[in-house]
Formats: C-alpha cells, sequence, structure tokens
C-alpha cells in the first residue's frame, strides 16, 4: 500500500472518475449525527464554559486547552496543570487513578447498549447520516481491529460497536460514516496540548505510526465500506493520501472525503462550531454538539444547548446556503443519551415529519435570506428550491395574517398560474404588489417556530 501515485495522477483519475459517478446524496439529505464514544464517555467531565466559535478567539488558545469543555479530551485536559478537569478527576477518582482503567468500565458498560435504540431514535428524528468516532484522540478503537496498537495493549473494543452500529444504520435507510483521529493519537505521541505549539509538535509521528494509520483506514474501507472517510486533525503522511483516496472511490463508488485529511483533495468542507452567512459553492457541513462538547459531559444541561427553536433556525439557514448540519449526540458509557438532547432531537424530528419536503432534497436558491414584512413587524426568511418549487421558511410566528415576502434583493414576481401553499395548513390567498408577492396567512397556524410557504412555479426577481 506505498504511495506509487501523485496528485496529478490522481486528479487525472478522479475526474475521470466523477464523469459517472456524481453522488447527490449528501446535497439530499441534509441532517446527520456524530457520536463521540469511548473511554471519555465514563468520567464525562468538562467544565460547560462555551462554544468553541469563540472561546479561543477571545481568551486564547492556551485558556481554550486549559478548561477545555470537550469532553472527549478528557485524557489530554487531564495532563495539563492545574487544569479544572485535573481537580475534577482527583477529588472524584483519585490522584493515582488512570485513565487507562476507563477502557475496562468502558467495555463492561457499553455491553448494555443496543445499536438498534439508537437507530430508531435517528429515524424518529429525521437524520438520515451517522458519524461514528471509531478512533479518537485517545487511541481507544471502537472495532477489534486486526492491526494491534504496537504502543498499548489491548486497547479497543472486543465489541465491534462500528459493525453493529452500520449494519443498524443501513438496515433503516441511514447512511453510515466512519470517524478516525488521522493528526492525534497519544498512544504514539503523548506531548500534553497546551497552546498552537504543542499542537503542531503532537502531530509528529514515525514510520510506525504511518503503517499503523494507514492500514486502519484500509481495514475500515474494507470491512465497512463508509459512505464518508471522516477524518481529523489532517493527516500526517499526505503522499499517501492519493493511493487511499482512489482505492476507497473505487471500492464505494459514491464515497465522500471530508476536508480534514488534507486541502488538496476533498469534497465538502467541515467549519466546527461556526456558520457560512451566504450561499456557498462548496458544499459545506457544520459540525457542532447540541451543547459544547462532542463528549458526554455531565455538567452540561438544557442550559448549555441548543434549544428546540435555535436547532430548528439552524437547520434551516444551513440548508438554505448550501449545507449540512451534522449534530454531535454525547452518549454515556452504557450508551444511554441525556434526556434533554433525546427531547430536543425527536422535537426536531417532529418538525420535519411536516414541514421536512422543504429541507430534505433542496438546493439553495438564488438568495439565501430575505424578510416578510407586516404591518406590525417583519419575520426573518430563508429560501430553497426543490424541482420548481421555492420554500419560503419563515423564522417565527407572523403577528399579522397579510405579509409582503422580499429577498434582500429585488422583488419577488410571481408566474401565471401560480399556485402558494402554507405547507401543512393548506392554499393561502395571494396577490401581486410592486412590492413583491403578498400573502394571506391562516387565522390560527399549528404551533411551530418555523412555518414554510411553498411557491409553485418558482418566482423570477426583478431588481
Amino acid at each position: 500500500m506505498s504511495s506509487k501515485v501523485d496528485w496529478s495522477y490522481f486528479k487525472k483519475h478522479y475526474e475521470e472518475f466523477n464523469k459517472n459517478f456524481k453522488p447527490s446524496w449528501f446535497h439530499d439529505v441534509k441532517l446527520g449525527v456524530i457520536i463521540h464514544w469511548g473511554p471519555y464517555s465514563v468520567p464525562g467531565w468538562a467544565p460547560p464554559l462555551g462554544e468553541l466559535s469563540y472561546i479561543p478567539e477571545v481568551y486564547g488558545w492556551e485558556f481554550w486547552f486549559r478548561f477545555n469543555p470537550y469532553a472527549e479530551w478528557y485524557l489530554n485536559t487531564l495532563r495539563v496543570s492545574g487544569s479544572a478537569t485535573a481537580v475534577f478527576h482527583e477529588l472524584v477518582y483519585g490522584k493515582d487513578f488512570p485513565y487507562e482503567r476507563f477502557a475496562k468500565i468502558f467495555e463492561e458498560e457499553s455491553s448494555k447498549w443496543r445499536a438498534s435504540d439508537w437507530v430508531e431514535l435517528f429515524v424518529k428524528s429525521g437524520v438520515k447520516y451517522v458519524v461514528l468516532t471509531t478512533k479518537h484522540h485517545d487511541g481507544y478503537l471502537l472495532w477489534p481491529s486486526s492491526i494491534k496498537n504496537p504502543r498499548k495493549r489491548d486497547w479497543y473494543s472486543s465489541r465491534d460497536i462500528v459493525g453493529e452500529l452500520a449494519k443498524e444504520c443501513r438496515a433503516s435507510g441511514i447512511k453510515f460514516a466512519t470517524y478516525y483521529s488521522s493528526g492525534f493519537d497519544w498512544t504514539f505521541n503523548d506531548t500534553v496540548i497546551m497552546d498552537r505549539n504543542s499542537a503542531t509538535k503532537a502531530k509528529e509521528f514515525g514510520d510506525d505510526y504511518r503503517e499503523y494509520l494507514k492500514s486502519h483506514w484500509y481495514e475500515l474501507i474494507d470491512r465497512y465500506k463508509p459512505d464518508v472517510l471522516w477524518s481529523d486533525i489532517g493527516y500526517p503522511f499526505e503522499d499517501d493520501l492519493p493511493d487511499l483516496f482512489l482505492y476507497y472511490y473505487n471500492t464505494v463508488p459514491e464515497g465522500l472525503v471530508n476536508d480534514r485529511f488534507t486541502k488538496k483533495h476533498y469534497d465538502f468542507i467541515t467549519p466546527e462550531y461556526r456558520l457560512i452567512h451566504k450561499i456557498s459553492e462548496e458544499k459545506w457541513e457544520t459540525v457542532r454538539g447540541i451543547g459544547y462538547s462532542f463528549g458526554y459531559n455531565r455538567a452540561e444541561g438544557p442550559e448549555h444547548s441548543l434549544s428546540y427553536e435555535k436547532l430548528v433556525h439552524l437547520l434551516i439557514d444551513v440548508v438554505s446556503k448550501n449545507g449540512n448540519l451534522l449534530l454531535g449526540l454525547t452518549p454515556r458509557a452504557d450508551g444511554s443519551i441525556p434526556e434533554h438532547q433525546v427531547d430536543v432531537i425527536l422535537r426536531l424530528g417532529l418538525w420535519l415529519q411536516r414541514y421536512g419536503e422543504a429541507i430534505y432534497g433542496t438546493r439553495p436558491w438564488i438568495q439565501a435570506e430575505g424578510i416578510a414584512i407586516g404591518y406590525e413587524d417583519g419575520v426573518p426568511l430563508r429560501f430553497a428550491k426543490k424541482d420548481d418549487k421555492l420554500y419560503i421558511h419563515l423564522l417565527g410566528k407572523p403577528r399579522t395574517r397579510k405579509l409582503i415576502l422580499k429577498p434582500f434583493e429585488g422583488v419577488l414576481k410571481a408566474k401565471s398560474g401560480t399556485v402558494i401553499e402554507m405547507v401543512g395548513e393548506g392554499e393561502v390567498r395571494w396577490r401581486q404588489t410592486s412590492h413583491g408577492i403578498e400573502v394571506e396567512i391562516p387565522r390560527y397556524l399549528y404551533p411551530s417556530p418555523a412555518y414554510v410557504l411553498k411557491v409553485e412555479p418558482i418566482p423570477e426577481v426583478e431588481k
């Protein structure tokens, strides 16, 4: 499996390959979940300080690593002298309790888990793809690999968690992807990450890790045929990637590669706890937890998490700009998911049962945003299209029945034979005005954080 091709060779063959296979499924699915689960789920603690999108910018990266709200980083934060995690660990487990003991507890607790329970929740919640963390930075594997860790004996699950979840997902029509931490593995490089410089040092490896890393990716491809290869923290040996990618695309013709292997080739980008505020020509996937952590954090509650309303509005906004939402759920060691997370994602699923036609399978329109102007207030709008239908999302309940629908640029002009329907409510009265299309919405509306108007055919925009 040594590298025999260069990037120019890869690019040529990828372009030829792409003429025959243009996977649209990733554009259609819109909503996925990412699951971090491992020994770190046993202590399940981190200070719930806030989101990645602003803490390092305000307080600096040294502060972030010392008070890291990502509970899946427990091992690293534990080793940062004076960190809140180190204090928690000594108080709860004792100063001499090694992280490795969590693996045995995880093995016992995870035996209670049933993949079907998760998948039943995913189906009810409208989730269309699942990304499972097969190995996080602590190096622990969620499958009994034939490639053993030469630095840490038995550092893997004897149960094939990856295979069981992949089988259940696919039986329910859900796509399955494998996350693998390529750039950090603390069993091969145990540098304590305290700032950007030490983070760079922690990504330095020898040839033993090169073969281990490469062999694991090939094994994941061969065993599980993942619909997405989801790497993290870069790939330390980029010369090996052309071979790996070509092998993957030939094994899984509709497969996709994220942008966290290398910036030399990827199928979509993955901003973390960040949004893109305009329509992106590049397909993107915003990645975030329901709360501040991707791993289970017993210190987090509803007050640290997305509300139902914010979650619905987030999904709509991302979809309008050519994105997918990849949402982190945080199972405990026994596989149970915190109740407040279950509640909010099930409520999202109910919303999608009613309004899903305006989400799944849609594409961005020529504009993403606008406003519905009433006699008392304005309601923010988001747009998406499918076939010859324009879906207009109202991010809130209007206080007046008559609204003029306005994109931020230009005026909507209805075509001949236009029908406007409020999804779930039926047709609505409308008229063309010089300011745009005016609609009269029903007096009584189903309680919802967002409503959808469907305009068919898609109207023109006059500047």
